[in-house]
């Protein structure tokens, strides 16, 4: 099993294999605190880049930032993460487990990237994300705050997450360069269909979130079942990742988990092959 099999593409300025690893599931429950098992966290992220994983997802809120604390132990050499992209984002606060609650201000957003950089041990940010844009306030201060960033050459890249089209040419109106989007999307889960063909005309890296959930679509019987059928050993959520790295050339899948042996079984999906049959009809599905 190679990670290179699932393509490449440029993102926080290198190239990065798409098949990457999202690093929320190795805090506590409900996103908060500790993971249960420490060192099996550490082990997770150690394999996932010995197996070739090249792009890793966090935020500044996972945990809260126990997820980037835990990268840091894990992976950085004294120097940084050498070819390995490290994303993060910021634009959330939260009150406790499983609490989310958007805050966009200039000033909250520089102390989120600050907070990052610091944890992380890096200098500049190579992707840094805004977890949400917030509704309470100006749109201009936050695309001011992402410029000003980029200005300063804290990050290398910065994108959006749970955006529509419109969101994405407000922000680059305004003269912000977007270079990810990462919003909800899976085989069962398409409500950003017309966001993606959107990216993918204007070359922007699409990162879907809860990448393996396909809901009915894996049910006995249905359709990723009826397809894993003709593939001896190949799981349905394999099945559903190998579907969206050849649903766009610009699609970087980050299943996430705090095991070893999921995080294996996620990975090898690079190696699953569909046809233009099978690739059809999960379409249609």
């Amino acid at each position: 099993m190679t990670v290179a099999d699932s393509g490449s593409i440029s993102l926080g300025g290198k190239t990065v294999h798409r098949l990457g690893f999202g690093a929320m599931r190795i805090t506590g429950t409900g996103v908060w605190g500790p993971p249960r098992d420490r060192d099996e966290a550490i082990r997770v992220l150690r394999e996932a880049v010995r197996l070739g994983v090249t792009f890793i997802d966090t935020a500044d809120s996972y945990g809260p930032e126990v997820s980037e604390e835990l990268i840091r132990e894990a992976l950085h050499d004294g120097r940084g993460y050498g070819a390995v992209v490290v994303a993060t984002k910021g634009g959330f606060t939260r009150p406790g487990p499983g609490q989310w609650v958007a805050r966009g201000d200039a000033g909250y957003l520089r102390q989120c990237l600050e907070g990052s950089l610091r944890r992380l041990g890096v200098d500049t940010i190579d992707l840094w994300q805004l977890h949400r844009i917030d509704s309470r306030t100006p749109r201009a201060e936050q695309f001011a705050a992402l410029r000003s960033f980029l200005d300063e050459g804290l990050v290398t890249q910065v994108g959006l997450s749970e955006v529509d089209i419109e969101d994405v040419r407000e922000a680059q109106a305004a003269g912000v360069p977007i270079a990810s989007v990462q919003n909800r999307y899976n085989l069962g889960d398409r409500r950003a269909e017309q966001l993606l063909d959107f990216c993918t005309e204007q070359g922007i890296a699409f990162i879907p979130w809860a990448p393996v959930d396909a809901g009915a679509l894996a049910r006995p019987g249905g359709p990723l079942d009826r397809v894993a059928a003709a593939h001896p050993g190949v799981t349905t959520g394999q099945l559903a990742l190998a579907w969206l790295l050849r649903r766009s050339p610009v699609m970087v899948p980050i299943p996430g988990t705090s095991s070893v042996a999921h995080l294996t079984e996620n990975l090898k999906a690079a190696d699953v092959h569909l046809t233009d049959e099978e690739f059809a009809s999960l379409t249609a599905a």
